[in-house]
C-alpha cells in the first residue's frame, strides 16, 4: 500500500507551485523550523500540480506531493537518540495569483497524509511566491505548515518547478 501511494505521490505531488497553467512538476529543498527541527535535519521533496486559468491572472487547481523529512541523531541526558524519517502526502487545492509576467503569489490548502508509522497526517497550509525565469522554469520560496496533534510541522522551502 505504502508503495502504491508513494508511486502517486512521486507522480503527482508537489502541486503546491505553478509556473504557469497546465501540468507542473518540480522539486523541493526544505529546513525544518519550530519543533521539527528538533527532530529533522531538512527536507526533500517532489512537487506536482494542475492548475486551470480562470481569470487574466489567476490560476487556481489541485496539488500534491511527496516530502521525505530526514531524522536526525541527537544526544538527550547522555543518551543518542536516533529519529526516523518523517513522510507527507499533500492533497491540496491550489491557487496562483500573477503579480506581474515572471513575480507570481500563492499558496496551497488542503491535508497532508502522513505515511510513517505514528504519523495521522493534518491539515495542510503552503503560502508560496515564485519567480519565472522563463515559460517553463520557476523558482520558488514557501513555507509549508502542517497542523499534528499537538503541534505543527513546519519548513521553510526552496522549491524548482518546471512546466510540462
Amino acid at each position: 500500500m505504502k508503495k502504491t501511494v508513494l508511486v502517486f505521490a512521486l507522480l503527482f505531488s508537489g502541486l503546491a507551485m505553478q509556473a504557469q497553467e497546465g501540468f507542473n512538476l518540480g522539486i523541493n529543498f526544505g529546513l525544518p523550523t519550530g519543533d521539527a527541527g528538533d527532530i529533522s535535519s531538512f527536507s526533500l521533496g517532489i512537487d506536482a500540480n494542475y492548475l486551470w486559468s480562470v481569470a487574466d491572472s489567476f490560476d487556481a487547481g489541485v496539488a500534491t506531493g511527496f516530502t521525505n523529512a530526514f531524522g536526525k541523531s541527537e544526544e538527550i541526558l547522555g543518551i543518542d537518540v536516533e529519529f526516523d524519517d518523517i513522510q507527507f502526502l499533500p492533497l491540496a487545492a491550489a491557487g496562483r495569483y500573477h503579480v506581474t509576467e515572471k513575480f507570481r503569489l500563492g499558496a496551497d490548502l488542503g491535508y497532508a497524509i502522513g505515511l510513517n508509522d505514528g504519523n495521522d497526517g493534518g491539515f495542510y497550509y503552503r503560502p508560496m511566491v515564485g519567480y519565472g525565469f522563463t515559460d517553463r522554469i520557476e523558482a520558488n520560496l514557501s513555507y509549508t505548515g502542517i497542523s499534528l496533534d499537538g503541534g505543527t510541522w513546519s519548513t521553510v522551502v526552496l522549491g524548482f518547478m518546471v512546466n510540462l
